[in-house]
C-alpha cells in the first residue's frame, strides 16, 4: 500500500554552497581549499562558459562543453592530471590507474578494462542483493534516526569486500574508514608550497601526518593478496583473482606486486565511497521531496514486491535511476579536479599557456544557469530518456568522460541502484530535526556533519 507523502515538499532547496563574492587573495584560497574545496570555485564560474585568473601562476576554470570535450577526448594528452592532485592520491594509490598517464595508464587500463565488462558486472549483482537485504536490516534494528553516510559506507564496503576479496576477512571496516577519512584530512589538502609550486620532494606536513593512515590501509590490503597468494587462488572469480591473472593483451604485461597493491587499493576506496557518497545524497534529497520520494517508492513495490532488488527489476524502475543521477548532478562524488596544459591550447575560444592549470568544477558545470533550467533544485525528471538525449554529454561528468571515463561506472550504478531500490520500497526516510548537512570537499563531496534521517519500516 502507497504510504502518504511526507511533510516535505519539493519547494526545499537543496544545501549547497555559497560562491565568494570578491577574488580571494593567495591565503585565502589556501584557507578555502583546505577547508572547502567548494568555496574557491568563483561566482563567474556558475555564470560564464571559462574563467580566467592567475594565482602564482596562470589558472583557467572552464564550463564549455566544446572546451571539455578538447580536454577530456580531442586533445586528452595536453591535459594530464595536475601535480597537486597527483601528490594528494600518490601516496595512497601510487601510479595505479587513476593517477598514471600515457602508456603507464593505457597498459593499466587494457589489463582492467575486462574486469568491469558488463557481462562480470550483472554476475555480480547477486552479491550486490545480498548486501542490499542486510543494509535493510541494519536499519530496521535502528533508533528512530539514522546516519546515512556511514549506513551507506558500511552497504557499499560489503559489496567491495565481497566483490574484490570475497569478503572482510582481512579488513575491519571502521579502522579502513577511519583512515580513509584521515588520509582526506591530511594528505589530502593542498598547501602553501602547492600553490606557490614547490617542487615535490619539499614535503608537505599533511603528507607526514598521514603516513599512519597509508599504513593502515596497506596494511589490510597487502595481508589479504599476501593470503590468496598463499592458498593459490580463491575458487571464486573475485576482482582480485582477475587482478593477479591479468594482462595486457597487447604486450602481455602483467602487475608487479607493488602495482598490484596500489590498484586494488584504488579500486575498494573509489569502489565504496564514491557510491555510498551518492546514496546518502539520494537519500537526502529524496527525504525532501515528499513526493518524488513516493513516486520512486511506488515504483521499487512495483516491481519488487516484497524481494529485495536485483539486475533484472532495474529496467522497471527508471525512475530510480534518475534520482542516483540527479543526486550525483547537485553532488558530484568530486566536485572539482584539475590538469595542466603541456602544450599552448585554445579552449572556448582563450589562449591557455603550456603549465597554465586548467581546473574543471564539475559541481559549478552541474549547476550552471546557462546550461541547467533551475539548476539548484532537485528534479530527477531532467535524467529521462527524453530529455537526455538531446543534452551535451559533457555537460554531466560524474563519472568523467572520454578515454578515462570512469571504468567501473557500470559497477557504481548498478550497486547505487540495487541499494536505492530495496530501501525505498521498504521504509520512508524523513528529514530529522538536525540543520541540513553542508556540502564539502577535500577529495570527494561529502555532507558535513551527515545526513541524519527518521527510516521508517512500511
Amino acid at each position: 500500500m502507497l504510504d502518504a507523502p511526507s511533510e516535505t515538499t519539493p519547494d526545499m532547496m537543496p544545501p549547497s554552497v555559497a560562491p565568494p563574492g570578491r577574488p580571494f587573495s593567495l591565503l585565502e584560497t589556501v584557507r578555502a581549499s583546505r577547508r572547502n574545496v567548494l568555496e574557491i570555485i568563483p561566482a563567474l564560474s556558475y555564470r560564464q562558459p571559462m574563467v580566467s585568473g592567475r594565482l602564482g601562476a596562470r589558472w583557467h576554470m572552464v564550463q564549455d562543453p566544446g572546451a571539455l570535450a578538447r580536454i577530456f577526448l580531442e586533445n586528452v594528452d595536453n591535459y594530464p592530471k595536475a601535480e597537486v592532485m597527483i601528490r594528494m592520491l600518490r601516496p595512497a594509490v601510487g601510479n595505479s590507474l587513476f593517477t598514471s598517464d600515457g602508456e603507464a595508464w593505457r597498459w593499466q587500463r587494457r589489463t582492467v578494462a575486462p574486469v568491469f565488462a558488463q557481462r562480470n558486472v550483472v554476475a555480480l549483482a547477486p552479491l550486490m542483493t545480498a548486501t542490499a537485504e542486510r543494509a535493510a536490516a541494519r536499519l530496521a534494528g535502528q533508533a528512530p534516526e539514522a546516519e546515512m553516510v556511514g549506513e551507506m559506507l558500511s552497504a557499499t564496503f560489503d559489496v567491495i569486500c565481497e566483490v574484490a576479496l570475497s569478503g572482510r576477512e582481512h579488513f575491519d571496516a571502521e579502522t579502513y574508514g577511519r583512515a580513509i577519512v584521515r588520509y582526506f584530512e591530511t594528505v589530502g589538502k593542498a598547501s602553501l608550497l602547492d600553490f606557490l609550486q614547490m617542487p615535490d620532494w619539499m614535503p608537505r606536513p599533511g603528507a607526514l601526518l598521514g603516513r599512519g593512515s597509508v599504513r593502515t590501509m596497506h596494511g589490510m590490503v597487502a595481508r589479504a593478496i599476501e593470503a590468496r597468494r598463499e592458498a593459490g587462488g580463491s575458487g571464486v572469480d573475485d576482482l582480485l583473482d582477475h587482478m593477479l591473472k591479468a594482462e595486457d593483451p597487447e604486450t602481455g604485461r602483467r602487475m608487479s606486486p607493488i602495482e598490484l597493491l596500489h590498484n586494488m587499493q584504488f579500486f575498494i576506496v573509489a569502489g565504496h565511497e564514491t557510491t555510498a557518497l551518492a546514496l546518502a545524497w539520494s537519500l537526502l534529497l529524496l527525504a525532501m521531496d515528499g513526493q518524488a520520494q513516493a513516486r520512486a517508492r511506488a515504483e521499487a513495490q512495483a516491481a519488487l514486491g516484497g524481494s529485495a532488488a536485483g539486475a533484472d527489476n532495474l529496467a522497471a524502475m527508471p525512475y530510480v535511476r534518475q534520482v542516483i543521477e540527479e543526486a550525483m548532478r547537485l553532488y558530484p562524488p568530486v566536485g572539482l579536479i584539475a590538469r595542466t596544459a603541456r602544450t599552448a591550447d585554445v579552449l572556448a575560444g582563450r589562449d591557455v599557456k603550456a603549465k597554465d592549470t586548467v581546473f574543471i568544477p564539475i559541481y559549478a558545470l552541474h549547476r550552471h544557469e546557462m546550461w541547467w533550467e533551475n539548476p539548484n533544485g532537485f528534479d530527477p525528471t531532467r535524467f529521462a530518456p527524453a530529455a537526455s538525449a538531446t543534452r551535451n554529454r559533457f555537460l554531466y561528468l560524474p563519472f568523467g568522460a572520454g578515454p578515462r571515463v570512469c571504468v567501473g561506472a557500470n559497477f557504481a550504478m548498478m550497486q547505487a541502484q540495487i541499494i536505492l531500490a530495496t530501501l525505498l520500497a521498504r521504509f520512508r526516510f524523513d528529514l530529522g530535526d538536525r540543520p541540513l548537512p553542508v556540502p564539502t570537499m577535500l577529495m570527494t563531496l561529502r555532507p558535513e556533519g551527515g545526513v541524519w534521517l527518521r527510516a521508517q519500516p512500511l
